[in-house]
């Protein structure tokens, strides 16, 4: 093993105030050279764990701290913060509050020109070639995308050139090209300038095709360390920790047993693995059913219902300081009806989250008009409009404003002149399932159970339209699976559901309708199905398919498959009759299977 290593031996840690400690007894050791995932559901530990990496915790975060940390021989507890993060450079999920300067370079060159490196020029022009930003140097921070920022904290973090690089959730708020950008990025620092890299992250897929290392954090400890391919077969574990295995390996665990398995009996977690893994025939039927029948705003040319929101000709940007304008929404043309499961979809800058905050009269269009259940926008102010239309925030903790999620809820109602405040209240904390945190802080939650409180925020109003910016973005398994839940939930009181969501896999899951924007304009606008099957739509807006929808199409299917759930009953159905008495003759017993399952042997 490398003699530079980050080691944590017996690590317990609990912040000033808290019930009990975060890290209890904690272990682990991450090696030069390692391309290492840190994983593990909301609360877990997991970020608390990586921020004593860099020395952030005990000298930034107080609290106690018992056992040791030891970076490259150091220990963390006699060094500080910035002599460490010249070994250990560390990328926030909130990256945009460490770009601290107006320009690019500015704000590459602050951390070794503050440190009195004298070649900071240099280092900041090696950081920028590094992460392909090169000839941005003098743009202005607020100018650039979501996910350029991101790399302009990651070219921060390389311009001090820290052995282990650390990033917490690469993908969080970026659209699928940019977040795949970020991974290729980091693969090529890890291969090409011998980098170490952690991350924290919760898309096992992203973690199945770039890292090498898989470390598990169960209830503050480290429960294991294992290969990539071994630990996303440890299903029992991911489940209980609410980690979601690639769609590949879900289908592959559900379907008959040992139907679906590669090299050492393990499930296969990327498309390619499972395409060579289940059986590959010639498909001529649609497997997936028909959509139900909820209407849809694409539907037939005869469709003569009224819209509950309407665009005209709507034209939207802001000013800059280069270009002078910056035109986000040029000539739109929309309608939305009642029971439409509306998602907005395309790149970082294409204009959904400005479209969203068009609809709650947040901002007026620079031109044409916006429409809401028969009001014009232009004409009503935005409190007004909140009667029938909720805005819930990417950012939910925005919400909270008292000290319990029960107040919140009272609060919104009152200022709205609600009658019977505290039956309303109760009626939403039961119908959402919310009861468990009605009296907690909503400041103080999981980001979770934050998005959960503030969806029962919004419901309870009664509203007519509900429009979520990022409903699951961050969320582990458990919470997005609650969320999800929430959204089906809303419809029995909600007319019409927008979601603008880089979680493509939702949009498969739940939506009826996919509106894609790009540059501003509505490039298409229908079915999922019909979304994902067209490769030229998604290149150009920077989509991805789906695990399920690619492995679809590359074992046969005429048509995508858009649920894990469709594509195992598809495939059961097909092999059935066909592999069933040799399946039962060769099965393993549920006693020697892990988990009691059909699942392959997780230790080889």
């Amino acid at each position: 093993m490398s003699a530079h290593s980050i080691i944590v031996d017996d690590l317990t840690f609990q912040y000033p105030g808290g019930d009990e400690s975060v890290l209890r007894g904690a272990d682990l050791r991450i090696d030069s050279g390692e391309f290492t995932a840190v994983v593990g559901g909301n609360g877990s530990g997991k970020t608390t764990l990586c921020k004593t990496f860099n020395g952030l915790i005990p000298h930034f975060f107080d609290g106690t701290f018992e056992g040791s940390v030891r970076v490259g021989g150091t220990d963390t507890r006699e060094s500080n913060v910035g002599e460490l993060s010249r070994q250990v450079g560390y990328v926030f999920q909130d990256f945009e509050n460490q770009l601290v300067q107006e320009t690019v370079r500015d704000d590459v060159e602050f951390a070794p020109l503050n440190y009195g490196f004298d070649d900071y020029e240099e280092r900041a022009t090696r950081a920028l070639e590094m992460v392909g930003l090169a000839g941005l140097e003098d743009r202005f921070i607020w100018e650039l995308s979501g996910g350029q920022q991101h790399l302009v904290a990651l070219a921060g973090v390389l311009a001090m050139d820290p052995e282990f690089v650390l990033v917490d959730e690469p993908a969080a708020q970026l659209d699928p090209r940019n977040a795949r950008e970020a991974y290729e990025r980091l693969r090529w620092l890890h291969e090409e300038r011998n980098k170490t890299i952690v991350v924290i992250e919760h898309h096992s897929e992203f973690i199945a095709e770039y890292c090498d290392e898989m470390v598990l954090v169960s209830d503050g400890s480290v429960a294991w360390k294992e290969p990539v391919r071994i630990g996303l077969n440890r299903l029992d574990d991911l489940h209980a920790e609410n980690i979601h295995p690639p769609q590949v390996t879900q289908i592959a665990d559900a379907v008959p047993a040992r139907m679906a398995t590669v090299s050492g009996d393990r499930y296969p977690v990327t498309v390619e693995e499972a395409e060579s893994a289940l059986p590959n025939e010639d498909r001529s039927v649609t497997t997936e059913p028909a959509p139900d029948s909820r209407s849809s705003g694409i539907a037939a040319d005869n469709d003569d219902r009224a819209s509950v929101i309407t665009l005209r000709n709507v034209g939207h940007g802001y000013p800059t300081l280069r270009e002078g304008h910056n035109q986000v929404l040029e000539g739109l043309d929309l309608d939305l009806y009642a029971g439409d499961r509306v998602a907005l979809v395309g790149a970082n800058g294409s204009g959904k989250s400005t479209l969203l905050r068009l609809l709650t009269g947040l901002e007026s269009p620079d031109e044409g008009t916006v429409t809401v259940l028969g009001q014009e926008t232009n004409d009503a102010l935005p409190e007004e409009l909140a009667d029938d239309t909720v805005y819930i925030h990417q950012n939910p903790e925005k919400m909270f404003v008292e000290d319990t999620v029960r107040k919140d809820i009272g609060y919104y109602l009152k200022n709205r002149g609600t009658d019977d405040v505290e039956d309303r209240v109760e009626e939403i904390l039961t119908y959402l399932d919310l009861e468990e945190l009605a009296d907690r802080d909503g400041r103080l939650m999981s980001l979770g159970q934050q998005r959960r409180a503030s969806l029962g925020i919004g419901l309870a109003t009664d509203p007519t339209v509900v429009l979520l910016d990022e409903p699951t973005g961050s969320l582990d398994l458990q919470s997005r699976q609650e969320v999800t839940g929430i959204l089906q939930k809303a419809e029995s009181r909600v007319e019409t559901v927008v979601i603008a969501s880089h979680d493509l896999q939702l949009v498969a899951e739940w939506a009826d309708r996919v509106i894609v924007l790009d540059e501003g304009n509505v490039i298409a606008d229908a079915l999922p199905k019909t979304v994902f099957d067209d490769s030229e739509l998604l290149a150009a807006a920077d989509l991805r398919q789906p695990q399920v929808v690619a492995l679809s199409e590359r074992l046969g299917f005429d048509s995508p498959v858009l649920t894990t759930d469709a594509m195992v009953e598809a495939i059961t159905k097909e092999t059935d009759s066909a592999i069933a008495p040799a399946i039962d003759e060769d099965r393993v017993p549920d006693s020697e299977t892990p988990n009691g399952a059909q699942r392959p042997m997780e230790e080889q």
